[in-house]
This record gives C-alpha cells, structure tokens and sequence, in this order.
C-alpha cells in the first residue's frame, strides 16, 4: 500500500505530540541516582590510554578494515574503498536534532554531526545524497572538536555521532581535542550496525552510549538490498552484543535524558522483509529484555527502492502492529515510547 494523506498527517502529529507532552511519554531505564555524571573517556584519558587508542585507530587508514567490507585500501594516500572515503573527514551538517529518541532529545536536542559517506550501500537509503553521493565539507579533526564544543555550547545533551563507522578515527582524535578544551557530554556512536568487532572494542571506555540500527536478519535480504553486505547479520549480532558488553542497558538521568547504555533501533520493512520476529526473538535471549528498542514504522520508498517489487511500498498498519506483537511476546519490556503511541493509535485504525 501507498502512504495515505491521512497516515502522513497521524504520524507527524503522534512525533509532535510526543515532544510536546515529554511526560506522557517517559523513557525507561535505570536512574543515575543523581551522581556527577563524567564521561567516559575522562577516565581513559586519566588512565593515560586514549591517545594509545587514537593511534591505533589511525593505523586502519593505512590498509582499511574499519568495516567489514576489509577493502584494504590506503586512505591516506586518498585510495577509496566502498565507502568513498579518504582519511579526511566530510560532514553535511551539525545541529541540535529533535527527531531522534525522546532520551537524547530532552529539552534542548540531540547535538547531531551527519557524516557523509557510508560503507553500506542501501538500495532504499532515506539519506542517499549524504550517504552514497557523500555531499558535505571536508574538514579538520580539529574543526570537528570545535562542532562538538559548540553544541555543548548550545545546551545538547549528548554528542550524536551519525554513519560514523568509516571515520571512527577521526572522531577519537576530535573527542580528545574536544576533551582538552572542556567537553563533558556523553559520546553517541549512532551506526547502521555494519561494524567489525574489534573496532567496537576500541571504543571501549569512549563510547557512553550506542545507537546500532538492526536492518536484517537474514544474509540473502542483506545481500539483495545492500548489494554487497550478506555478512550483515553476523556481523550486526556480534557487534551488538559487544556494545551491550561495553554500557549494559540504558541508563538515564533524574530528567529521563540518556547517560549511558545500548538504544537499538529496527525499522520494520513491508513482506517481512528486515526478519522483524527473528530479531526481537534473537534481542530477548542475547542482549537483555529490558534492551531499549525502537521498532519503527518509518519505512519509505525512497533512492533506488521502487526496483524491488517487494519493498517499493509503504508498510500498512498490520504489520507493524505485528511487529509490536513479536516483542511484546519475546518479552522486551523496554519499547521505545512513541513506538507504542504509534501502535495503539494504528490499533484503532483497524
């Protein structure tokens, strides 16, 4: 089916009230109890590893692994892989975001810097002039510590690092610069779950909170609709148990705003085809049943999806209202909130 006007006009006005009414729609998750909140790289700085860290992050340039496509390519000598990336990094924007969930939204917004390029070639990427034509600015790390100072300026409540996989490098360096110059606001490392293991490791002690997409479960859909990424799910599984290893499950402040823990994100596709059952099912017995989860409805036909018959529409109410039914049933206890609005109000259209 086709998004009608009026489904257009329910989700903008469910998104809106949300943020409006933020009581109604509370978060979730285990309270800091009100201790001084320090992120974690102060504590590797002072244990004096995260410069160690960088320079291992840096090494990957060299003969690229920092995703599991593994190309191999010498970035720092400007030789591109899948990603389309050299070693210097490419932003589109940076801003204070209200979209993304209501724990990093809080009051004053999410402190959102949009990398360009990405190492997932999605055939129905909603940002594919950012993530596939890579359009943006080339910029230093150093002008990149500066965006983060400046948003924490403006009174964001976390850093929201987004498709940050292919410049992980940079980012450490930039946070370390930052950190010199008085940043104090936890790091979100916001990725489309493509990621290699031991690089989530090097983020160990930096990263305060991971926010993976979840795309697939199954390897033939990941190849059909990435066109180069069948590991997806392997990979996706063990990256996200490691980040879940790292910060545990959410935590959030006296306000509701997120501290430190893992948020998955997973956007329920039209014909079952993100294997939205399998996910909550796998999420219920390897993470924790109280794991945030977001279970999105938000699918559009957009970039290159109207060549594959089965995702070129829109999904309906039932299923996601099914999908909602899954993770009740596996026993996820920890939905993210407008969610649920969405699904009792999609209940009631049927």
């Amino acid at each position: 089916m086709t998004i009608t006007r009026r489904q257009f006009i329910q989700t903008l006005l469910l998104s809106g009230g949300a943020l409006l009414f933020p009581g109604q729609f509370s978060c979730r998750g285990i309270s800091a109890n009100g201790d001084a909140f320090r992120p974690a790289y102060l504590a590797l700085e002072e244990k004096g590893q995260f410069a160690q860290r960088i320079e291992q992050a840096y090494a990957t340039f060299e003969n690229c692994t920092l995703c599991p496509q593994r190309c191999g390519v010498n970035r720092t000598q400007g030789e591109k892989g899948v990603c389309r990336a050299t070693d210097r990094l490419v932003v589109y924007s940076r801003q204070p975001h209200f979209g993304e969930e209501l724990p990093l939204v809080g009051q004053k917004g999410s402190g959102t810097i949009f990398f360009s390029n990405c190492s997932l070639r999605c055939v129905f990427c909603q940002n594919w002039p950012i993530a596939h034509e890579g359009r943006g600015w080339d910029i230093s790390d150093e002008r990149l510590a500066d965006m983060m100072l400046e948003l924490q300026k403006m009174g964001c409540h976390n850093i929201n690092l987004v498709t940050p996989t292919h410049v992980m490098p940079n980012i450490l360096n930039a946070t370390r610069i930052a950190m010199k110059k008085g940043l104090t606001l936890p790091l979100c490392y916001n990725t489309g779950g493509y990621e290699l293991t031991e690089n989530i490791r090097l983020l160990d002690g930096i990263v305060d909170i991971y926010l993976p997409d979840f795309k697939f479960m199954d390897a033939d859909m990941a190849l059909r609709y990435t066109r180069s990424a069948g590991d997806y799910p392997e990979q996706a599984k063990r990256a996200i148990v490691e980040m879940h290893r790292q910060t545990g499950d959410l935590v959030v402040d006296e306000r509701g705003i997120a501290k430190r823990g893992l948020m998955v994100r997973h956007l329920v596709m039209p014909n079952h085809v993100a294997g939205t059952r399998e996910l909550v099912a796998w999420a219920a017995e390897n993470l924790s049943k109280d794991t945030y989860i977001n279970i999105m409805s938000q699918y559009r036909v957009e970039h290159r999806a109207f060549e594959y018959p089965a995702i070129a529409r829109a999904i309906s109410y039932e299923e996601f209202i099914e999908a909602i039914d899954w993770a009740k049933a596996a026993g996820l206890s920890n939905l993210d909130r407008r969610s649920i609005a969405q699904y009792e109000v999609f209940k009631r259209r049927i």
